[in-house]
């Protein structure tokens, strides 16, 4: 395979990576192997550790570093009662990049800038972007509502200009996007890359179960739906039985097995009685989720465990992107990265070619 162009871009320079994409951290599938790869690949491998404990997330952490000298991050969760425990994980492993689906306090992101680790934090309006790059945010990741999991009503054609327009800082596209022409498009709306994660999980680096990949290949542009009643948040999930149940049954007759999924959360979680109800007080005074709501987000991580990891193929709940309706193919990270570049480069060669001076 010949070398693939270059994009020089403010997160290429600002991560040491090659190429403007991001892998983001997406729980239960962002693991090592996956990261691993992206990173090999030359874009920005991000591990999700809201599913991790904290010495899972070191020893995935320096699983990692042991496999790739390239740079790569970790998605922390802003709101978890150990988040500066975890902070400090990546300070004492020099891990490059820490993000976030929430924004991270100022004090927070000050101690891991001053460990010269890049802070970037997901954001859903440019008034949250606003904010974050008062505090000191490196860049932003906005994911429009193309997105799987937790996500907005405001697509990415329109959420990208808003918050470009309102920060100074590099602003990483997310939200629908899958190949070079969107990395093109993203680009050319002033972002400076763009994040992927349907399209990560659907590769053959991605430790998901065959079947369960081959389950999200048969969907069409139609095979998403976005939901509160998984979590009580937006929740974009592929459309199985399942979610099609949830949509159309009481809380109540839920209450019970989404208690009995909640508990076990805890147990394979390792937190404390204390530290589990404070990081759940937490939640709820964040999202202001009723009790019924937070019972469904505290066992969302075990159904989403169990199609993701142990290959379920009747589990119930998938989060994926629109984009599962335009993929057809599973190749690897290095395959996928060389070819999005590739094609993102000539589209912005012929985009050019139409300039008259």
């Amino acid at each position: 395979m010949t070398t693939p162009p270059m994009l020089r871009t403010p997160l290429t320079e600002l991560t040491g990576v090659d190429h403007p994409i991001v892998q983001t951290g997406m729980g239960w599938v962002a693991g090592p192997r996956l990261v691993t790869a992206t990173a090999k690949a030359g874009a920005l491998g991000i591990l999700a550790s809201a599913t991790m404990t904290l010495d899972e997330l070191e020893k995935a952490i320096i699983e990692v570093k042991s496999r790739t000298d390239r740079p790569f991050g970790v998605n922390l969760r802003a709101d978890a009662g150990d988040a500066v425990a975890r902070a400090d994980l990546l300070i004492r492993h020099d891990v490059k990049v820490a993000s976030f689906a929430l924004a991270p306090k100022q004090e927070l992101i000050a101690k891991l800038k001053e460990h010269d680790i890049v802070v970037i934090p997901s954001i859903g309006a440019a008034r949250h972007a606003e904010k974050v790059a008062a505090w000191g945010a490196d860049a932003v990741m906005i994911q429009g509502g193309e997105g799987g999991g937790h996500t907005g009503a405001v697509p990415t054609t329109l959420l990208l200009p808003s918050v470009v327009s309102a920060v100074d800082i590099p602003v990483i596209a997310a939200g629908g996007f899958f190949d070079g022409r969107g990395l093109a498009a993203a680009l050319s709306y002033g972002a400076v890359g763009i994040g992927m994660g349907t399209r990560f999980l659907l590769t053959s680096d991605s430790a998901v179960p065959e079947q369960i990949k081959q389950r999200y290949l048969g969907f069409g542009l139609d095979g998403t739906v976005v939901t509160t009643r998984a979590d009580g948040m937006p929740h974009r999930l592929l459309r199985t039985e399942y979610v099609e149940q949830l949509e159309h049954t009481g809380r109540v007759r839920t209450l019970i097995p989404n208690l009995r999924r909640a508990l076990e959360f805890r147990k394979m979680s390792g937190l404390s009685w204390p530290a589990y109800l404070k990081d759940g007080l937490a939640m709820r005074k964040a999202s202001g989720r009723t009790l019924a709501q937070m019972s469904q987000a505290a066992n969302t991580p075990i159904l989403l465990k169990a199609g993701l990891v142990e290959g379920d193929t009747k589990a119930g709940m998938l989060a994926s992107g629109q984009v599962v309706g335009v993929i057809d193919d599973l190749p690897s990270c290095e395959e996928l990265v060389d070819r999005i570049v590739r094609q993102a480069v000539e589209r912005l060669d012929a985009a050019s070619a139409a300039v008259i001076r």
